[in-house]
């Protein structure tokens, strides 16, 4: 554990040189394993378009009025985004922490632990809107025909992808070992991706599933990239848009608390 001064001594002040200097760390870091993310975030999208858009696609034909195919290409702007915030947020930040002490050296320099979350997270998020849009790219090979609103997409990826980031720092900040993450990913991340209208729309769920659908703030992710793509934002998704944005709260707060006993207290 960090008991530096330093670290313990700014714990009110909020300063963006630290955030910049972990995002150039982060960037410097990037450039040496960029194409193995890159490849991740194309392939995966392509076979779930092939196996979901094509192979059921060729059942279902049309869903609401737009071809299974589309419907499935937004659907799964917000796996990838749920993936990269998430998974990094537990897996980097836990190996980070535990095994190669990257955050105790961090905050030897004048970096707080607030600081250094809302950097990491951020980066993560920043990610999650950039590879956010691997699959409507992918969906416009296949037939998705593009939209002005396709420009709002990488800025709901971001809110998405840093709501899960942190998500996911507070899931590693509490779990005994990196094992647990599998009880996380099973009973957690998968029940998220499969019941947020990804794949089908809630409301062919039983009712009280598709009521409770709506608390996944997943749902909220998927309703705004198909608002967009497909020109159906309105004031509704105001209430989508609120509902990530607070979940986003929620986690700072949460993964500050969790990670602050972690290095410091």
């Amino acid at each position: 554990m960090s008991t530096t001064p330093s670290a313990r001594g700014r714990l009110g002040l909020f300063e963006w040189a630290p955030v910049r200097a972990v995002w150039r760390r982060e960037l410097a870091l990037y450039r040496r394993y960029w194409p193995s993310t890159s490849f991740a975030a194309m392939v995966e999208p392509t076979i779930y378009l092939l196996a979901f858009g094509y192979g059921f696609g060729s059942i279902i034909g049309t869903m609401y009025g737009y071809a299974y195919r589309d419907f499935v290409a937004t659907g799964v702007v917000s796996t990838a985004v749920l993936f990269i915030g998430a998974f990094g947020g537990m897996f980097n930040t836990f190996i980070r922490r535990s095994y190669q002490h990257t955050y105790d050296a961090m905050l030897a320099a004048p970096v707080d632990v607030h600081e250094l979350v809302t950097a990491e997270a951020s980066w993560l998020a920043a990610k999650a809107g950039v590879y956010g849009c691997a699959p409507m790219l992918v969906g416009m090979a296949f037939g998705l025909d593009p939209s002005w609103g396709m420009l709002l997409v990488p800025l709901i990826g971001f809110l998405t992808g840093l709501a899960f980031a942190l998500f996911g720092m507070w899931v590693s900040a509490i779990v005994p070992s990196i094992n647990t993450f599998d009880y996380i990913i099973t009973g957690a991340l998968t029940p998220m991706f499969l019941v947020a209208g990804t794949f089908f729309p809630i409301a062919q769920l039983p009712g009280w599933a598709a009521t409770l659908a709506q608390f996944n703030p997943l749902y909220h992710c998927v309703e705004l990239v198909r608002g967009a793509v497909f020109g159906r934002l309105g004031l509704d998704s105001l209430l989508h848009v609120g509902v990530l944005a607070a979940f986003a709260a929620a986690m700072w707060c949460l993964a500050l608390w969790k990670m602050r006993a972690r290095l410091i207290d």
